[in-house]
């Protein structure tokens, strides 16, 4: 869907082709910021059609200014999104102004902290991730579809659609299938768990990419030589991943590295607690004080992993405790339209500092 340049106050560049946790981002994002009036437009690959774009014979309007406005907000999660601001505003003197969003949990190179100085307006996805930022900015957690991740009306009805044994408890692990993302963690968690806890399976849910292939292959031949085939189960990609959610009574978020983290947040959006490791913002989105919707243990420790899963799987009264927790403290917190609010409430900030 082409977007009218004149009337686009915001642009979103996408200058990666490959699917990301940013590119996620933008396409849930667009949408719900376009209904609240903020006039977005994307820009690049990789990005469904029914979300407004411009092309790049667009950009050649860049120079006027929008209708209503003395520049265009341009908003950039990448460094080479940065830098084509940059030579946009500075260079070609096209009046916008440039917005960034970090979610680095690193020391930034000297190209990249160049590239922030040159912003003016910047936001951090979480508070790990502002502690690396040298400049002002806001902090401004991610947020999800809460209408799309919903807890189910009868667990066991889902189940039994996805094939599932509905008379078992489920513990689930859900996103692409890699070290990286420490599945192997949560299959050896499992394998440990589940002989003594006849009442429970689990779940992997997601794919691994020809690179992993190998990954998978092991993974899969531990659980056969547990003898747990039956009860650990890959489950593959699937488009209808709420659905998956609705099946668990358990999520585990096993990662060693990870920049933000939505999974553990459409789980609790749909009524399931969490277990999740230190890395990410996973230890700002799982409520553990009186609210208790999980727990978050150290990255890489199986034994701690293992414990924490352990205490909601033989705990029934403290798991559907955390259950009724979960998805209030997404819908008070972590909503995707909450997000789109404070995003253009930076933007108005940048207009009110850069154009008054």
């Amino acid at each position: 869907m082409l977007s009218d340049p004149s009337r686009t106050l915001v642009i979103a560049p996408n200058l990666k082709r490959r699917l990301s946790g940013v590119t996620t981002s933008i396409i849930q994002l667009i949408p719900v910021q376009n209904r609240l009036g903020q006039k977005i437009a994307v820009f690049g690959p990789g990005l469904p059609d029914h979300l407004p774009r411009l092309r790049l014979r667009d950009l050649a309007q860049m120079w006027r200014a929008p209708e209503g406005r003395p520049s265009r907000i341009w908003h950039a999660r990448r460094n080479v999104e940065m830098l084509m601001g940059v030579v946009m505003r500075d260079i070609l003197r096209m009046p916008l102004k440039l917005v960034f969003t970090s979610a680095s949990q690193r020391v930034h190179s000297g190209w990249t902290r160049f590239l922030i100085s040159r912003m003016d307006g910047v936001i951090a996805t979480s508070h790990k991730t502002s502690s690396y930022l040298k400049v002002p900015h806001r902090v401004s957690l991610h947020g999800i579809n809460a209408e799309r991740f919903s807890p189910p009306v009868d667990r066991r009805e889902v189940r039994s659609a996805l094939s599932l044994p509905p008379d078992q408890k489920l513990a689930g692990c859900f996103g692409r299938i890699r070290h990286q993302k420490g599945t192997d963690v949560f299959v050896d968690a499992m394998i440990a768990l589940l002989p003594s806890r006849p009442g429970w399976s689990a779940i992997v849910a997601g794919r691994a990419t020809a690179s992993h292939a190998s990954y998978l292959t092991e993974l899969k031949a531990r659980v056969a030589a547990a003898d747990l085939s039956d009860r650990i189960l890959f489950v593959g990609e699937h488009t209808n991943i709420n659905e998956w959610y609705r099946a668990l009574d358990l999520f585990v978020a096993p990662q060693r590295w990870e920049g933000f983290g939505l999974t553990p947040l459409e789980a609790q959006a749909s009524g399931v607690p969490v277990v999740a490791t230190d890395v990410g913002a996973f230890d700002e989105i799982v409520a553990q004080d009186s609210g208790e919707t999980g727990l978050v243990v150290q990255k890489d420790d199986l034994g701690a992993l293992a414990a924490a899963a352990a205490a909601f799987m033989d705990d029934d009264a403290r798991r559907n405790a955390a259950a009724e927790k979960a998805r209030p403290h997404v819908l008070a917190n972590f909503t995707i339209e909450g997000e789109a609010e404070r995003l253009c409430e930076t933007y108005e900030e940048v207009w009110r500092r850069f154009d008054a």
